[in-house]
């Protein structure tokens, strides 16, 4: 009962956190630590995307940069061909064009993808999706149309009724609005019947499988909504940086996102976010200290991981250690 008010109590904090500090900080002329946050925050939103299949579903996906990306050049594309190739495409600068765009592409993705790498499991999982994410890198990387390796500078952000993207502020709280959202798709889906099946194939998939469940149906549904959730983290990025590059859906990205999950608490609401918080902000600090900011860094996540059980969330319910 105290580990469960005491977790309320963190996440109310840490959500109000995120709502105010921001608009403090570029009301006070700290405009940098506003711009900190919005990348942080979209961040979230991927890494809560991929707590729904690593946390909850047991799925490590070392491939869910490639959404990002996907994402990121569903807004960039459009507004190339618009801004210099004088190409119609339909609504190029609408953002309701580029989300649908973003979250299609990227289901499509994962639908495909996903109906490969669920055929595997354990470290096979892993390296496919790695491989198949790869595989994006490289088409990108390809495309000399779109800057290749040099990447793409998206002139013109989505247009949103009733909010301008170009307003930093506007921006961070569509973010975060759309961060308060993802949460809330993730614990309703977690608390139903589906998302205890999915919980339940994580623990003993024999056994549900006995029992009749298709557990490979409902991972590959989960794994599809992860990726469309992240695809829109991706257009959020795209508009956020205005500059997007193959570099964005590397597979060190997708250790990264990983990171921040296991580092807050894979399989709890706040864990992503909490991660992501902890892990933007001690790679701000750290590198601003030392050129070898990867060692102290390196060692804060490898304690983490051994010395505190279930993530920071753990250490907040009082279960960490070994």
């Amino acid at each position: 009962m105290f580990s469960s008010k005491r977790t309320r109590w963190v996440t109310i904090i840490v959500m109000l956190a995120l709502a105010i500090l921001p608009p403090v900080f570029l009301w006070t002329g700290h405009a940098f630590y506003l711009d900190l946050a919005t990348r942080l925050v979209i961040l979230a939103i991927a890494a809560v995307s991929l707590n729904l299949v690593l946390g909850y579903g047991g799925l490590v996906s070392f491939g869910h940069a490639a959404y990002i990306g996907i994402g990121a050049y569903a807004v960039g594309i459009p507004v190339y061909h618009e801004t210099y190739g004088g190409f119609d495409v339909a609504a190029s600068y609408g953002g309701a064009f580029h989300i649908l765009l973003a979250v299609g592409i990227s289901a499509l993705f994962a639908l495909i993808t996903g109906a490969i790498s669920l055929r595997t499991k354990g470290v096979y999982f892993i390296m496919i999706t790695m491989a198949f994410a790869q595989m994006v890198y490289y088409l990108f990387l390809s495309l000399d149309e779109y800057g290749g390796d040099d990447g793409l500078v998206i002139e013109v952000r989505s247009e949103l009724p009733l909010v301008n993207l170009d307003n930093p502020l506007q921006l961070y709280l569509i973010a975060y609005v759309s961060l308060v959202i993802a949460l809330l798709i993730v614990r309703t889906i977690v608390h139903s019947r589906f998302g205890m099946v999915l919980q339940g194939a994580k623990g003993n998939n024999e056994r549900l499988v006995t029992l009749g469940f298709n557990t490979y149906l409902y991972r590959l549904t989960a794994y599809v909504i992860s990726g469309a959730m992240c695809g829109f983290a991706g257009a959020l990025l795209g508009n956020f940086t205005t500059f997007i590059s193959p570099e964005m859906m590397g597979w060190s990205r997708s250790g990264e996102l990983m990171f921040m999950v296991i580092l807050g608490g894979a399989g709890t609401t706040l864990g992503p976010v909490l991660g992501s918080v902890v892990f933007i902000l001690a790679e701000e600090v750290l590198s601003s200290i030392t050129i070898f900011w990867h060692l102290p860094f390196g060692l804060m996540l490898m304690g983490v991981v051994l010395f505190a059980r279930g993530g920071l969330m753990g250490l907040i319910k009082g279960k960490g250690g070994k």
